[in-house]
C-alpha cells in the first residue's frame, strides 16, 4: 500500500510498524527521525497541498478529526482519494483507534509497541494528587479544556486538569486567572507551543512548574510506551524542587 499521513503521531505509528509505506507526510512529521524514507513533504497538517498528496496516487491518506481541517478533508475525498479520519479523545479511544488504523485499514500484524503501550499504561502509578492547569499557547493563553487525550493522560497519573468541566476544549483564559487559580501546579508541554525553563514558568511566579514532553503528553503513538515513565518523572521533579 501507498500511505499518506497527514498526523505526526500516526506517521510515527505507521513508519515504525511497517516502514516503506508512507508516500507522503506533513512538514511536521519528525519521528521516527531516520524512518521517513523519500516520503514527500506535502505541507502542514492544516493546510496540506491537496494536488500533490493527489499526484502520489496513495491507497490511503490517514487524517485526523482534530488536527485536520474539515475542507481539506473533503477536498482530498472529492479528488478521489479514501480518507480514514480518526477521532482520540483519551487513553482507551488511541488504542483502539490505533489497532483500527494498522491491523484493520493496513492490514499489519499487531505491533509489539502497541501491546507494550497498553501494559505501561494498565500499570501506571500516580505520582499523587494534584490539580493543574495546562496551557498550550500563549499570546493568548490557552489551556487545555474538556475531553482532551493529554487531559485523559494527566489524570491517570494523578493530575486533575483544573479546565477539565469547561465547555470549550481549548479555553483562552487571562493569564491573572491562572495565576490566582489555586493549583499546586503549572504543566507546561514543549508544543504545540514551546515552553522552555525561561519561557512559561515566569508568568506563574511562586507556582511550581512541570516542564514536560509534548510529543509523550499529546503523541498517539510508540511513544506511549514510554510515555507514563516520562511524564512520571517530569512531574515527580516538580513536585520535589516544590518541597524544597
Amino acid at each position: 500500500m501507498r500511505v499518506v499521513s497527514l498526523v505526526p503521531s500516526l506517521t510515527e505509528a505507521v513508519a515504525v510498524s511497517a516502514p516503506g509505506l508512507l508516500a507522503g507526510v506533513t512538514d511536521w512529521c519528525t519521528h521516527p527521525a531516520a524512518g521517513l524514507g523519500e516520503a514527500v513533504r506535502i505541507g502542514g497538517t492544516k493546510n496540506p497541498d491537496v494536488r500533490a498528496v493527489a499526484e502520489l496516487r496513495p491507497d490511503l491518506v490517514i487524517a485526523n478529526e482534530e488536527e485536520n481541517r474539515a475542507p481539506d478533508l473533503a477536498a482530498l475525498r472529492a479528488a478521489g482519494l479514501e480518507v480514514l479520519v480518526t477521532e482520540i479523545r483519551d487513553l482507551p479511544q488511541a488504542f483502539s483507534e490505533l489497532d483500527r488504523l494498522l491491523v484493520g485499514a493496513l492490514g499489519l500484524e499487531r505491533p509489539e509497541w502497541l501491546d507494550r503501550a497498553e501494559e505501561a499504561w494498565a500499570r501506571v502509578e500516580p505520582v499523587g494528587e494534584l490539580t493543574a492547569f495546562v496551557p498550550i499557547w500563549r499570546r493568548p493563553w490557552m489551556v487545555l479544556g474538556r475531553d482532551t487525550f493529554a487531559g485523559d493522560l494527566l489524570a491517570r497519573l494523578g493530575v486533575r486538569n483544573a479546565y477539565a468541566g469547561h465547555p470549550e476544549r481549548y479555553p483562552r483564559v487571562p493569564v491573572e486567572e491562572l495565576a490566582g487559580s489555586g493549583c499546586d501546579l503549572v504543566v507546561l508541554p514543549d508544543e504545540p507551543y514551546r515552553f522552555t525553563a525561561d519561557d512559561g514558568p515566569e508568568a506563574f511566579p511562586g507556582l511550581p512548574a512541570a516542564l514536560v514532553s509534548g510529543r509523550h503528553l499529546t503523541w498517539y503513538g510508540p511513544s506511549l510506551a514510554e510515555a507514563p515513565a516520562v511524564l512520571a518523572a517530569a512531574l515527580r521533579r516538580s513536585s520535589a524542587a516544590a518541597a524544597r
